[in-house]
């Protein structure tokens, strides 16, 4: 944040002044927030609150939280100017239906994940591969160059049998 929004030794008016079309006091408590630079970060600002209610807010305010007060009216104020009616909550409604969406979409992953390793390890278990087989020494395309089979797969495939018994859902 800017400590002044005049320049030193100009007798530049913040933004908040210029907008209202006064002259900017020395003690003027916009200036360290609506530098003259950044005169639609006030209009927006002044369009949604009003000078006069964010005077009234940022003087009831200790001088270490408004800063933070200021930034806040800021994001709202761009909001309403965006979404008039919905505002903020127009986009925090859209990021939680992005939220939910993306939280289906790794759950069916997930699920896929599961189901995959469910097919693999019965697919190896029907073929002589299972864990509990008495010929599971080796790798499963040993076993298959050995009996002269055609191999399952195109490449060696490695089942982590500890795995398969965990929650995919934990975090």
């Amino acid at each position: 944040m800017k400590e002044s929004g005049r320049k030193q030794g100009a007798a530049s008016p913040c933004a908040a002044c210029k907008l209202l079309r006064r002259r900017c006091a020395q003690d003027c408590v916009f200036a360290p927030y609506f530098p003259a630079d950044e005169p639609q970060k006030f209009a927006n600002v002044h369009k949604v609150f009003g000078a006069s209610n964010v005077n009234k807010m940022l003087q009831e305010l200790p001088v270490h939280q408004r800063g933070d007060a200021v930034s806040s009216m800021v994001y709202e104020a761009n909001a309403r100017v965006r979404d008039p009616v919905y505002g903020c909550v127009g986009a925090i409604s859209s990021l939680q239906q992005q939220i939910d969406a993306l939280q289906t979409q790794l759950a069916l992953a997930q699920a896929e994940v599961v189901h995959l390793r469910v097919r693999q390890t019965a697919s190896l278990s029907n073929h002589g591969f299972g864990p509990g087989s008495p010929s599971s020494s080796g790798s499963p395309s040993s076993k298959l160059r050995g009996s002269q089979a055609k191999p399952i797969f195109d490449m060696d495939m490695v089942v982590d049998q500890a795995s398969l018994g965990e929650s995919m859902w934990s975090c």
